[in-house]
């Protein structure tokens, strides 16, 4: 992400690893506030519902989130999730960006 701060994507595959890179960040940090508001997502490392029920599930999730903060907006967790999301940043990661071509 910081590579197209200063300038944009120059070409097909700089662009898709943009849009990747972008989707990617969203989705790590979707998935760390609903797993610290509802433990039930983060719960083990084995699932214990079948793949439509952990659907459901997630789904019920989101929508809970979205209407908890459109009833009272606790910034609190979304910015323990930026700063998680950042310290792992700075680490070395041991997953590689997915190019094409």
């Amino acid at each position: 992400m910081k590579k197209y701060s200063r300038r944009g994507p120059q070409n097909a595959k700089e662009l898709f690893n943009h849009r990747h890179s972008s989707l990617r960040n969203v989705i790590e940090k979707t998935f760390g506030v609903l797993k610290k508001r509802f433990p039930i997502i983060a719960s083990g490392t084995e699932p214990h519902y079948d793949v439509d029920n952990m659907t459901q599930i997630v789904l019920a999730c989101c929508i809970l989130h979205n209407f908890l903060r459109g009833v009272g907006n606790d910034e609190s967790l979304l910015e323990e999730v930026d700063n998680e999301l950042l310290q792992e940043d700075v680490q070395p990661s041991t997953t590689q960006n997915m190019t094409i071509g």
